[in-house]
């Protein structure tokens, strides 16, 4: 569904990115670790179209998107979180999901920037409800603890239909009891065909949900296989300092 081919993001001398190549397909969880700087929200920044890189293509269900913008690649399917929250925190929740249904419909909007057929208001709430999120839709994204913030994103990921999910850091600021549930649907998503991206630091995460794992050091890809041979690979285990994962 998604797929990175000898992708290089070079600024200046500094090359970022340096021929990364990795594909996933649908129903499948990819979980992209690496240590701090490795360049991981570099890697999904340009799968998504927010970077260009300097060589190499992103593949998009078979089709070219390299040149395409964020919200081209949107509409043809592909959605992401951002490591840092990115919402709109005078709105509330309904009305953010909303928005993000509409960005991906290619219909034209009334002049108060609403679906003419209403159906943008019905998905949105169904994508609320969908993670777990019943009973807060109308209240204002500034009002929302951090998890639930986490889940508002991936309910105006979801709300776009999409057939690709990058996550960058789902879990970051997440307290310890919202982290199980905010994985299970992550799980979840993947499970019902969403080719899913995910960075993330919590291991356990990583190991539980991925179906593979690709570890990027300096810009570079170092391994990629399934979390038990990633895990026991002596170059990944360096690049860790020594620390078991």
């Amino acid at each position: 569904m998604i797929a990175a081919e000898g992708i290089t993001w070079q600024v200046g001398g500094a090359r970022i990115l340096d021929d990364v190549s990795l594909e996933v397909g649908a129903g499948e969880l990819l979980g992209v670790i690496g240590p701090n700087g490795a360049g991981k929200s570099s890697l999904v920044n340009v799968l998504s179209g927010v970077r260009r890189p300097s060589a190499g293509r992103v593949v998009l269900a078979g089709n070219d998107v390299t040149r395409a913008r964020p919200a081209t690649r949107a509409r043809r399917g592909l959605a992401r979180t951002f490591q840092t929250s990115a919402l709109f925190d005078g709105l509330t929740a309904l009305e953010n999901v909303r928005l993000a249904v509409q960005a991906v419909d290619r219909r034209p909007l009334s002049p108060f920037g609403r679906a003419r057929s209403g159906d943008a208001g019905a998905r949105a709430r169904e994508a609320l409800d969908h993670v777990g999120m019943t009973g807060r839709h109308d209240t204002r994204a500034r009002d929302l603890s951090h998890g639930e913030r986490r889940k508002l994103e991936l309910a105006m990921a979801l709300a776009s239909r999409p057939s690709a999910l990058l996550l960058d850091e789902p879990m970051a600021g997440v307290s310890a009891e919202d982290v199980d549930g905010l994985g299970a649907l992550i799980g979840a998503v993947r499970d019902s065909g969403v080719a899913v991206v995910m960075v993330e630091h919590l291991m356990h995460v990583v190991l539980g949900l991925a179906d593979r794992v690709a570890v990027v050091h300096h810009g570079r890809l170092l391994a990629t296989g399934s979390p038990a041979a990633v895990t026991a690979d002596p170059l990944v285990q360096e690049a860790y300092l020594g620390e078991p994962l």
